[in-house]
């Protein structure tokens, strides 16, 4: 069977839904997704989305991005995206995004790990989902999109480096192919590939894979985020611990009850002396208080977590948490330029999957929702001048 469409998506996370959402509507665009819709990692992300609260803070949000990417992150990149914040928070906010606001109406902004000011807006402790959830509520207006579940991309359709759409397989085995003038890889990162990962089992990085096999250049595919923070059970995906919890108050503690660590260290940096005092203690895990935390911001800021950790036995109120590290994030990923293009002509790539240098070694808290959506919006308006230009030159 074969599908035909102006644009071809494989992803349905904030990225992908973003990219779909700003190309014209007169385009057919098909977004597919490994899963069910819903079953992407941004549905996941807790703690917030970055964004440049004004012209004061843009000097001190660039290096805390630099210093946490230990300044092998590309300045030009980092640019465009804490300049574009303000902006694709606007289109969020218009889009029916919920962000929380004071007594008067305003945005209230948190701070995270590595972060010097706050400057973090959020949604309780389930950011993600209800960006995510509001874009693909948008989408699912659009008569222009269609959508499809549980389809995987198997290749690219290519020929003389230039992608011509996609072959995929359905739920029942078969295969389809998609052909479309311009494809944007939207899959996600690669912790179905590790043991302990915050991400869902099926990011596989499949389309590392297809860039491997049509020799599309890749980038700092060493660079992989390891979380400090997720919560120590035996369970088949770990559950993340935001880094707003310490933000916020929240302290390590080894067995002894004694505190280790700066808590608001870039991650990779916590990570290790976690792992350093577990290694000396001969334990599995540590321990996360939030003594500091009063118990409303817990109930009202962070509700998800202490559900969960309640159906775990544990009441963050009144006790600490076991906490260990897992995999959280893929800083590298295909080479793009500044517009989300790949080293294949007609090919795009977006979000986890890309990597365009904003990150460098290690991702700063808050930081993946912008990016994602900053570089998104950007792929779309360069495939849409492209077909404009393509439509003209005919």
């Amino acid at each position: 069977m074969k599908l035909n469409a102006d644009v071809v998506i494989v992803g349905s996370g904030v990225a992908g839904l973003f990219s779909a959402l700003n190309l014209p509507e007169e385009q057919e665009i098909i977004l597919i997704t490994k899963s069910d819709l819903e079953s992407s990692d941004s549905f996941l992300a807790q703690g917030g989305i970055c964004v440049l609260r004004d012209e004061s803070d843009y000097d001190s949000y660039f290096e805390d991005t630099m210093k946490a990417g230990h300044y092998e992150n590309d300045e030009a990149s980092v640019e465009i995206m804490i300049r574009s914040s303000r902006s694709v928070v606007e289109d969020l906010l218009q889009f029916g995004a919920d962000f929380q606001k004071d007594e008067n109406g305003e945005l209230v902004f948190t701070r995270e790990g590595a972060h010097s000011e706050k400057r973090i807006i959020f949604h309780k402790d389930v950011t993600g989902k209800e960006i995510t959830s509001t874009l693909l509520a948008q989408a699912k207006r659009r008569s222009n999109i269609m959508l499809l579940e549980h389809t995987s991309m198997i290749d690219i359709i290519e020929e003389n480096n230039i992608c011509y759409g996609a072959v995929v397989q359905r739920q029942d085995g078969s295969l389809e192919t998609i052909e479309a003038d311009y494809t944007v890889m939207a899959t996600g990162g690669i912790g179905g590939l590790y043991r302990h990962s915050t991400n869902f089992r099926h990011l596989t990085g499949d389309a590392l894979a297809v860039a491997v096999r049509h020799k599309i250049a890749l980038k700092d595919i060493s660079y992989v985020q390891i979380h400090p923070t997720t919560l120590y059970a035996d369970e088949e995906r770990s559950f993340l611990i935001s880094e707003s919890v310490r933000g916020e108050g929240a302290v390590l503690r080894d067995k002894n009850g004694e505190r280790f660590v700066n808590e608001l260290l870039p991650r990779d940096v916590v990570t290790n002396a976690i792992r350093e005092e577990m290694k000396k203690e001969g334990t599995d895990h540590v321990w996360l208080s939030m003594e500091n935390i009063d118990k409303d911001t817990i109930l009202n800021h962070f509700p998800n977590i202490y559900q969960r950790c309640l159906e775990e036995g544990y009441d963050v109120t009144k006790e600490c948490i076991p906490v260990v590290p897992a995999q959280h994030y893929f800083m590298g990923g295909i080479w793009v330029d500044s517009d989300s293009k790949t080293s294949m002509d007609q090919l795009y790539a977006v979000g986890e999957t890309s990597c365009n240098g904003v990150h460098g070694a290690n991702r700063l808290a808050s930081n993946s929702l912008l990016e994602s959506l900053v570089f998104a919006k950007r792929a779309a308006k360069a495939i849409s001048a492209e077909k404009k230009s393509a439509a003209g030159a005919a």
